[in-house]
């Protein structure tokens, strides 16, 4: 199968997104499928690049407020002719913008089927727009029944977009299809002494939280309840893992609070090497409500580390055993269940059977499993409406 990814996101970016992406290609890929990435021209990416084998970047600027994130500004009949060169089979795309749209126009022209996954709650996001001033939830709404109009189908990743969608009023069919990841990545250990490099010694109970540092994720909160757990474990360290626009903010936080001895902002972690900073911890925290599908709290399940998150459809299903981790919804419940971990490391083993098919259900294999089926479903679909199309009109 020819399969166009289209999205304004992709390495050496990193973002949820972006890793996703690249796991669904990948995985793709190793089973005989040809997929082409079609993407934004980045600063990053040097020319001649061998890593680069069948990725096509349009010319693109930073994003409004988001100087990080890249928008395409032309390249649309350059893409319908690169795709219709490839013969592309199915488009995927992977964003409601630039490539997004440029996704949808190439569908239609080569009247192939196109499908979308819907990756960012956008509602969590409208305070980087004017300070919230200028978009409201009504205009995501608008925005996602316009690019969903005679979409093919829809990828949710998670339950909590299914309902979203749904509530949006998209009349696409829709599948809940969780992103998967590289289990035997996180499985592995390079023997890299994270602690060491931090400072850490072996007997430190440590929390770490692995994310782009944005407001969106409430770092601040789990800051806040750090004094707490320090009563009971005091010598608690919690270290943050990733960059973003409130990281200045999230420092001042912590010297205000006279937390500095008991917190470490790494900056960003190649992904390639973030799985040791998840295995030297006794615990993954995070206190964020915006995730649409939680790749980190997968990444830490897979690399063993127990997890505390905050509750919600998405981490139920995630979670549903001590041995993997817990779920909270309230500051108590979060301090109560971390220092559970960081004071008995031993208690909650994981289990084989439980923890088997655990990493079955977050796997890259299962993954694409899911989004081949889709992808033939689809396909199938559209054909037979074409013909059917076409039976009428003799």
């Amino acid at each position: 199968m020819n399969i166009g990814l289209f999205t304004d996101t992709y390495f050496p970016q990193v973002s949820g997104v972006a890793t996703s992406i690249k796991t669904l290609k990948d995985e793709l890929e190793r089973r005989g499928n040809h997929v082409y990435i079609f993407t934004t021209t980045d600063p990053n990416v040097e020319k001649n690049d061998d890593s680069e084998k069948d990725i096509y970047r349009f010319s693109s600027v930073p994003f409004i407020s988001f100087t990080e994130r890249r928008i395409a500004v032309r390249g649309i009949f350059q893409a319908y002719q690169i795709a219709k060169q490839l013969k592309l089979d199915i488009v995927h795309t992977q964003t409601e913008f630039s490539l997004g749209i440029i996704g949808k126009f190439v569908a239609k022209n080569l009247n192939i089927p196109c499908i979308h996954t819907y990756h960012t709650m956008y509602e969590d996001y409208l305070h980087y727009v004017a300070n919230g001033k200028l978009l409201k939830p009504i205009h995501v709404k608008e925005m996602m029944l316009a690019f969903c109009h005679h979409m093919d189908g829809v990828v949710a990743p998670s339950k909590r977009v299914l309902d979203k969608l749904t509530d949006y009023g998209v009349k696409s069919p829709i599948r809940i299809i969780p992103t998967g990841i590289d289990v035997k990545h996180y499985e592995k250990n390079d023997h890299v002494d994270i602690r060491k490099k931090l400072g850490l010694n072996s007997n430190t109970p440590v929390m770490v939280s692995v994310s782009r540092v944005a407001y969106e994720k409430n770092i601040s909160e789990m800051i806040d309840a750090l004094p707490k757990i320090l009563k009971q474990v005091p010598n608690a360290m919690l270290v943050i893992v990733g960059e973003g626009p409130a990281e200045d903010d999230l420092m001042k936080q912590v010297s205000d609070m006279k937390l500095n001895d008991h917190v470490i902002f790494t900056g960003e972690i190649n992904n390639n090497n973030v799985n040791d900073y998840y295995r030297m911890a006794d615990v993954f925290v995070s206190t964020s409500n915006s995730e649409s599908q939680g790749l980190t709290y997968i990444e830490a399940v897979a690399a063993g580390t127990k997890v505390v998150v905050a509750r919600s459809p998405y981490t139920d299903d995630l979670i549903d055993d001590k041995s993997i981790g817990m779920t909270f919804e309230s500051e108590d419940k979060f301090v109560e269940e971390t220092v559970d971990y960081l004071q008995n490391r031993g208690r909650y083993p994981d289990y084989q059977n439980v923890r088997e098919q655990k990493l079955h259900e977050i796997s890259a294999e299962y993954f694409v499993d899911q989004m081949l089926s889709f992808y033939e479903d689809t396909i199938r679909e559209f054909d037979r409406t074409k013909a059917k199309q076409t039976n009428t009109s003799d």
